[in-house]
């Protein structure tokens, strides 16, 4: 009997070391993500700016490294430059399934910089969106790093000039990865440095929650959503997943953004991420999507509730 004991403390230690350790990976990972994207060297990432091209290039680089598959830095030509996007795939093992898509996807740009009668001013852009391009880059770490793929396959894509139009999220509309009939849903990842106040310190929330299933069901599955707070501010309305959802797509954004003062400001800097929040916000969300990505549930829009 004290020989059992012993066994099973053994396995509870080892499982919790694996677990702290998992989480330290998880957190080291952060940090060096968002210490690149939000450096002075990309100097904001200025939408269809180099320093953009640089931030997508890096994405591409890490896709690479995980083992995804059609890995592709786009270019988008534009009147005044060119803009860019990162994606990767990670295919499904079903033979069946493996022809339906989950979309996980973030903006890679922000507004760059700006002179001043002080000088040049940068905008980092750490939690706008930076973290969510960071949460992009390791949910393909961790899904990639699973024994097994996840049934369905998995889009990860970072977009270009969210913040001036839409541009790199509407080249991908038109060419997408794979027919755009098969994303089955897209989960934008916007904001995510800081939690919320006006939610629990350990919940995100999801835009446009009342518009679909799919909040509701990934709750059920242990994501930490709720509904978004901040109904007023059309927030389903102002990321690049309303592109997506007009196309009939049940696409929506999860964050914890807090209408903030560092909002489109200098100060949307690494020294007000708050990385505990932010690794386990990612850390929260790998389990519900992997369960979405191996599921044949197909998340459907309330009545009125598509765009």
């Amino acid at each position: 009997m004290l020989r059992l004991r012993l066994l099973v403390l053994l396995v509870l230690f080892s499982a919790a070391l694996a677990h702290a350790q998992a989480r330290s990976a998880t957190l080291a990972n952060v940090r060096g993500d968002m210490a690149f994207l939000a450096s002075d060297a990309l100097r904001g990432r200025g939408s269809a700016t180099h320093d953009e091209l640089v931030a997508a290039t890096y994405v591409v680089s890490q896709f690479q490294s995980f083992g995804l598959d059609s890995v592709e830095l786009q270019r988008i030509p534009l009147k005044s430059g060119a803009t860019f996007n990162a994606v990767g795939l990670l295919r499904g093992s079903d033979p069946v399934l493996s022809r339906q898509a989950i979309l996980l996807s973030a903006h890679l740009d922000h507004l760059g910089t700006r002179s001043t009668p002080a000088g040049e001013v940068i905008f980092h852009g750490a939690d706008d969106d930076a973290s969510g391009t960071t949460a992009v880059i390791e949910l393909a770490r961790a899904l990639a790093a699973l024994p097994s793929h996840p049934r369905r396959t998995v889009i990860f894509a970072c977009f270009g000039s969210e913040e001036t139009g839409g541009q790199g999220d509407g080249y991908f509309l038109q060419h997408p990865p794979l027919p755009l009939s098969s994303i089955v849903a897209n989960l934008e990842f916007e904001m995510i440095g800081l939690p919320d106040r006006a939610v629990q310190p350990t919940q995100l929330w999801l835009t446009g929650w009342e518009r679909s299933d799919l909040g509701p069901t990934l709750a059920a599955h242990g994501a930490p959503l709720v509904a978004d707070p901040h109904p007023n501010e059309h927030f389903f309305q102002r990321s690049d997943n309303f592109a997506l959802a007009r196309m009939g797509i049940v696409a929506q954004t999860v964050s914890s953004y807090g209408l903030g003062a560092h909002y489109h400001q200098p100060t949307d800097n690494l020294d007000r991420i708050d990385f505990q929040h932010l690794s386990q916000a990612i850390e929260w969300m790998i389990a519900p999507v992997q369960w979405l990505s191996s599921s044949d549930w197909k998340p459907s829009w309330k009545p009125g509730g598509k765009p």
